[in-house]
């Protein structure tokens, strides 16, 4: 597949790099390569893409793009972010193809995880 015209990043503010971090290796697995102080970057998680130091949180109420992320079980994934210091911000709820539920993560913004199931 061509990568011509397609989404190939993404970069997300966020307050404190080192506890946005924390949070996402404690609840997602992921990994991260530092490039400084204020940038840190993120491979295969979906997209790749990278958090970048600001005083901003983003959130939907702001107009913020949503990050969603995939769950085979919500449940096990909310206890997840909850046990990491994040807030459930909306219960889960069902929509066609699926059910979700919205998150802030420690440093604020405002993420969702879905799941077919």
């Amino acid at each position: 597949m061509s990568a011509h015209h397609k989404i190939n990043y993404i970069e997300i503010p966020v307050t404190d790099i080192k506890v946005a971090k924390a949070f996402f290796n404690s609840v997602f697995d992921w990994q991260f390569i530092d490039y400084g102080p204020d940038y840190c970057a993120f491979d295969g998680v979906g997209i790749d893409g990278g958090f970048f130091s600001a005083k901003q949180n983003v959130s939907t109420a702001n107009g913020s793009v949503l990050v969603v992320l995939y769950s085979d079980d919500l449940v096990a994934t909310q206890a997840n972010i909850e046990a990491s210091d994040g807030k459930i911000v909306q219960a889960i709820f069902s929509f066609p193809g699926g059910r979700r539920f919205h998150f802030t993560a420690p440093c604020g913004n405002e993420y969702a995880v879905w799941s077919d199931k």
